[in-house]
């Protein structure tokens, strides 16, 4: 999910990039699942992580609806994220405790190889910025201590980088001006037609082999159409 807030109170205020060294790893998070719990509709859900979800368990957009995914609304537009599971147990301030649907009881995430981008980041975040997308280190979140440091290239784990944050630019500033437009839209029949017409093109219908490209096409449709 996007915050607008000083950097400094939430990281330690540097900016690191794809190859730079970042205190992120914790004997590969063994025993520990505290960053799976409680994220309510946080894990919000961009094209390419529901391709991968839907690739990966072999599932239509409606069958995720029905187990994992949750549809909300965000600045105007419907936006889907990760399922919270209630546990029946409370957490630390006895507030009912809630984990993602794919942890299982071993505490060890089921979709690991092709979880979303944001669980592929934590503890790092995303920052937008005019020569492309930098990297920080989130401060509070990551209860683990004693982390070592490692390229945050490698943390992440996606093959082509180059072109996945290409894509994640791409629909950032589409999504930015597609909230822009819902917040100054008054005719709620329009902004309903838009925000279906969204869901249907880039997280219903399916794409080929070729991610990228596809989503590229579709891209320049949507812009020309809304």
């Amino acid at each position: 999910m996007e915050r607008t807030v000083d950097l400094l109170e939430i990281s330690d205020g540097k900016i690191y990039t794809l190859n730079d060294m970042v205190k992120v790893c914790a004997d590969h998070c063994n025993g520990c699942s505290a960053c799976c719990h409680g994220r309510g509709d946080t894990i919000t859900l961009d094209p390419w992580d529901v391709n991968q979800l839907k690739k990966g368990l072999g599932m239509s957009f409606e069958q995720l609806l029905a187990s994992a995914i949750t549809l909300g609304v965000v600045n105007g537009l419907i936006r889907p994220s990760m399922t919270m599971a209630e546990t029946g147990l409370t957490d630390e301030t006895g507030e009912p405790d809630s984990k993602c649907t794919f942890l299982s009881e071993q505490g060890r995430c089921q979709i690991h190889s092709f979880r979303p981008g944001l669980c592929r980041l934590f503890p790092l975040g995303r920052v937008y910025e005019e020569q492309g997308i930098g990297y920080i280190l989130l401060k509070g979140e990551c209860v683990r201590e004693n982390r070592t440091k490692e390229k945050v290239r490698k943390w992440i784990g996606i093959s082509d980088m180059g072109t996945y944050e290409k894509f994640l630019i791409a629909w950032h500033d589409f999504v930015k001006k597609m909230e822009e437009a819902a917040c100054q839209e008054v005719d709620a029949n329009l902004i309903k037609q838009m925000n279906m017409y969204v869901l249907q093109k880039f997280y219903v219908e399916d794409f080929g082999e070729n991610f990228y490209e596809e989503f590229s096409a579709r891209l320049e449709t949507a812009k020309i159409l809304l």
